[in-house]
């Protein structure tokens, strides 16, 4: 039978059919018995109510979903606890000072959700994560922690580097390692398609965060890094990314060099590596040291919305930010940040020396010649003078805005075009005609001016140049110096 169970004011309220029963909401407990689940109120105990959690409904009659969800659920509308006689809620091991060695310290069992009850000291010992994986939870990063101050001390590890471990997932806590030579993790993925995930965990003085091996993705949001110079090494190939948002970096060391992100032993990401980090660095401290290698992907390396400054002072010309990447490579998607510069996908094409295009035919297409220079190409290149080749594969959508002057003969119809070379077909794909005539100008320089815009889908591979044609005869035309076209992001 469906039951609904919410908070209103100070009170729980359980729905069941046609009967509301209304318990007062800052003593409601909550316990198992017989595998379902028991609602009490704590000072009056013939005051209860028996459910199976999959029957439960939030107020508007929506199922609340999974043990876990029911979990949460629950303890937002019911501010429930253990009772007296019962047991918790979920399949649940709650750690504390006095039982660490024998839980988190002990043989993990992966059908289990550790749930940190305070700080807990850990002193020497470490958390062995198995192949199957570990779940940890605390109350908030204010309230619940795991801390260790021993020198040459790692907090997580694996049984060993062949076996590996499985998915590390944690939520509200902090972590701080703060000993000489020592470090959080030293983690190696059992099979290269585990995650590594975490929601609102703080590291505080970390000596180091450590090392993370081969590893599907990771997943960081709300987390915190405050203190110390904690740089985490991803080494080997992650299939699914990286994604650390709504994160922020403070008071770090200004004597540390080690980055936040480091680049370790065969490191390549083949998904993206995304954040927004609001993110003051020491001194010396780069943000990552990741290389165009590590990213085989275009785009993938994407900085969206952050924040980065030393001592609270922005310099997006800071080339220790990122020391061995920048903006303008291929791997690079970088837009909306502040403190380092953003990627302008697109370039320019310029005329630096002038050169006879000769029209051997009138009405007929000839390719438009000059002494072409380019600049400020990226994610694009030019395989031949006057050609801008897109290498990415996404944005696809550009603007290409031309800004001409035609020398020729007086009152010839002269037209140009847009081509195409789409990579996918292996063939051109030619744009309108634009045309204008030449004006005849005192002092034996006729010339026309041609300023408009095309929009092209370019994928990875496609290029673009600019044909003519003497609409009026066989008379010959020049490209001026000045003369440039820009492709840019729509």
């Amino acid at each position: 039978m469906a039951v609904k169970i919410y908070k209103k004011n100070n009170y729980c309220i359980v729905e069941d059919g046609a009967t509301k029963r209304y318990f007062a909401g800052d003593e409601v407990s909550l316990y198992v018995d017989n595998g379902n689940w028991v609602l009490v109120n704590s000072s009056q105990k013939n005051e209860s109510f028996s459910f199976n959690f999959a029957d439960l409904q939030d107020e508007s009659g929506g199922s609340v979903g999974t043990a876990e969800q029911v979990e949460e659920y629950l303890t937002l509308n019911t501010n429930f606890k253990a009772t007296s006689g019962g047991s918790e809620v979920v399949n649940r091991i709650t750690v504390n000072q006095a039982n660490v060695s024998t839980t988190l310290g002990g043989v993990i069992d992966s059908t289990k959700e550790y749930f940190i009850d305070g700080i807990i000291d850990l002193g020497n010992t470490q958390i062995t994560v198995p192949t199957t994986g570990l779940t940890m939870r605390g109350y908030s990063f204010d309230v619940s922690g795991l801390t260790s101050s021993e020198a040459n001390y790692t907090m997580f590890v694996s049984e060993s580097i062949a076996i590996g471990s499985g998915n590390i997932l944690g939520k509200d806590y902090y972590v701080e390692v703060s000993g000489v030579s020592s470090k959080v993790y030293e983690i190696y993925d059992a099979t290269g398609f585990n995650a590594f995930e975490f929601q609102r965990v703080n590291y505080i003085n970390c000596t180091s965060l450590g090392d993370i091996y081969d590893y599907r993705q990771g997943l960081e949001g709300g987390t915190g890094r405050f203190g110390g110079s904690p740089s985490l090494t991803l080494h080997g190939l992650w299939r699914g990314g990286f994604r650390i948002t709504t994160s922020i970096v403070r008071s770090m060391s200004d004597t540390t060099t080690e980055p936040l992100f480091k680049a370790g032993t065969l490191f390549q990401m083949n998904s993206r590596f995304l954040t927004d980090i609001n993110c003051d660095l020491g001194t010396l401290q780069p943000f990552c040291d990741f290389v165009v290698g590590n990213f085989p992907n275009p785009s993938t390396l994407q900085v969206k919305g952050a924040i980065f400054s030393r001592d609270n002072i922005s310099n997006a010309s800071d080339s220790n930010l990122f020391p061995n990447i920048s903006s303008s490579d291929l791997p690079s998607d970088w837009d909306n940040n502040i403190g380092v510069n953003n990627t302008f996908i697109g370039g320019r094409a310029s005329v630096d020396s002038e050169n006879l295009t000769t029209i051997a035919s009138g009405s007929t297409w000839y390719t438009l010649n000059a002494v072409w220079a380019s600049n400020n190409l990226q994610h694009f290149d030019s395989p031949s003078g006057g050609q801008l080749r897109h290498l990415g594969d996404d944005p696809r959508e550009f603007r290409i805005t031309v800004n001409f002057i035609i020398e020729s003969t007086a009152n010839n119809d002269i037209g140009i075009r847009l081509r195409r070379w789409d990579d996918s077909t292996s063939s051109f794909v030619e744009f309108a005609e634009r045309a204008r005539q030449i004006n005849s100008f005192v002092g034996g320089r006729d010339s026309g001016f041609y300023n408009f815009s095309f929009n092209t889908v370019l994928d990875k591979n496609d290029y673009v140049y600019f044909q003519v044609r003497n609409n009026s005869g066989n008379n010959n035309i020049t490209l001026e110096n000045g003369s440039d076209w820009i492709i840019e992001e729509r």
